[in-house]
Order: structure tokens, then C-alpha cells, then sequence
């Protein structure tokens, strides 16, 4: 079991790090006036996204449900931190998605948003990642 739940924080600290370094892209991307950065930018984004976030996603949610199925989910199961838990992750993956569209709009060269935007969005996993770390450590409900 600590095998699994060491997995599965490495793929999780993985993953958030493609979740705080593809906006902070997305913001030098946006301020980017010539061809060769835009092209630059466009490669960088592909393989973080494709690379390292949506793979370590995926092995955070495997090795998550894993450590559910091996006995997790009967010891905690009525407990509230979990249900809040698994729905930050919800909100979580949500935000993956629109950092794929967003990824998607400057592949495309249709980014409808400014660096400010970028800047803002570049806030909202270390929100996530301090509500999800003192749910499952401090377990306060």
C-alpha cells in the first residue's frame, strides 16, 4: 500500500508541475510578437501537455483508484475530506481540459486571450494543490 500511494504522489507532484509551468507558457506565448518564439512556444506546449501533464494525470488517477480498490475506499468511504477530495480532482481535470483548449487556440494561432489572462489562470492549481494536500493530510472532516 505505501508503495502505491508513493507512486502515486510522484505522478500527482508530476503532474502539477505541468499544471503550473503550461499557463506561465501560455503567458510568455501570448506576449510573443515573431514567428520563431510562436513556433518555439507551440513545441514546448505540445510535449509538456502531451508529455508529461496528461500522462502523469493519467498515473495520479491509476494509482489513486488503485489505492481505492486495495482498501482505501472502505476505510475512508464515509468520510467527507474524500467526496471533497475526488471533487477537487473533478475541477481539477477540468482545468487539464481547458489548458488543452487553450493549447489547441494557439496551435491554431487563435489565442482569444491575453497575458494577464494566462497570468490568472497560472494561479488557480496552487489553489487546487493546498486544498487537496490539507484534505488528505489533515483529514479534517
Amino acid at each position: 500500500m505505501l508503495w502505491l500511494k508513493a507512486l502515486h504522489l510522484i505522478a500527482m507532484v508530476c503532474w502539477f508541475a505541468g499544471l503550473f509551468y503550461l499557463p506561465r507558457l501560455y503567458v510568455y506565448h501570448a506576449m510573443s510578437e515573431d514567428s520563431i518564439s510562436d513556433e518555439r512556444f507551440k513545441i514546448m506546449e505540445r510535449k509538456l501537455l502531451f508529455g508529461i501533464m496528461t500522462p502523469s494525470m493519467i498515473t495520479t488517477f491509476v494509482f489513486g483508484i488503485w489505492l481505492l480498490v486495495a482498501g482505501a475506499w472502505e476505510m475512508y468511504s464515509s468520510a467527507g475530506w474524500l467526496h471533497v477530495k475526488l471533487l477537487l480532482l473533478l475541477c481539477l481535470v477540468i482545468y487539464h481540459y481547458f489548458c488543452w483548449q487553450w493549447f489547441k487556440d494557439f496551435r491554431v494561432n487563435q489565442n482569444k486571450h491575453n497575458h494577464v489572462f494566462y497570468r490568472w489562470m497560472n494561479e488557480i492549481p496552487v489553489l487546487f494543490l493546498v486544498a487537496i494536500i490539507i484534505l488528505a493530510v489533515v483529514k479534517p472532516f
